[in-house]
């Protein structure tokens, strides 16, 4: 059996590490095969490295496995390998600045792709389909096309989900406003599409005057008629 025991030397061959006296080897027989075997203490080899991390180069060598065949039989050979291997010991300090970006949604993602096809159709008041729509029509239409049905106004669309902070949406969130002078009640909706990393909201929707556009949060009109922000699709 090979043993080896607890050091902060450093072994450069078999040799000198029998003559340091960490270094044994003995033979045992298995039952199986009646051959002379032999073991490494994987554990102790480990404390062995572990006590001179406090080099920036280490030399040392690594037991490996040789594998040889025998009349059709497989069988493993453990014997230390004649090669040097550098291992070099740096610490890795994390980044202050670095913030992760947040995760996505798949879904999120595909509602979207398939949102942006509706671009440039014309509105269309109760329309749903590409020959027009109006703004809950155009939401509607996209989640209809994952087997998603949302209510069909914006008024009652705004109350499914769950209500969120500008500050937090995500591709796919709903974003609602109030644009009608005459009516304080929710009447048009936009489906985000992408949150900048400077913060910048955009969304796409269907307005009265320019069809099916991708407009930004950081509008003045949007921002003052804005209400409400809603999740839909959870991660």
């Amino acid at each position: 059996m090979i043993s080896w025991k607890s050091s902060a030397q450093i072994i450069t061959s078999k040799k000198e590490a029998q003559k340091k006296g960490i270094y044994s080897y003995s033979e045992t027989k298995t039952k199986a095969t009646s051959k002379p075997t032999a073991t490494i203490d994987k554990v102790v080899v480990g404390k062995e490295i572990a006590s001179m991390k406090k080099n920036s180069n280490i030399v040392a060598y690594q037991p490996v496995v040789k594998e040889q065949k025998i009349r059709g039989q497989r069988t493993e050979n453990t014997s230390i390998s004649k090669s040097k291997k550098t291992i070099t010991l740096t610490e890795v300090k994390d980044d202050p600045n670095f913030t992760p970006e947040p995760e996505e949604s798949y879904l999120a993602n595909q509602i979207v792709n398939n949102a942006m096809q509706f671009e440039g159709v014309r509105y269309r008041g109760g329309g749903t389909t590409k020959a027009g729509m109006d703004c809950s029509g155009m939401v509607y239409a996209t989640f209809q096309i994952f087997d998603t049905t949302l209510p069909r106004s914006s008024h009652e669309m705004a109350k499914a989900g769950k209500e969120i902070k500008l500050s937090e949406v995500k591709k796919g969130d709903l974003l609602f406003f109030k644009n009608n002078r005459r009516r304080s009640v929710i009447n048009h909706v936009g489906l985000v599409t992408e949150v900048t990393p400077e913060g910048e909201v955009k969304f796409i929707h269907s307005s009265t005057s320019s069809g099916v556009i991708v407009s930004s949060m950081n509008e003045p009109y949007n921002a003052r008629t804005f209400v409400q922000a809603s999740r839909v699709v959870e991660d």
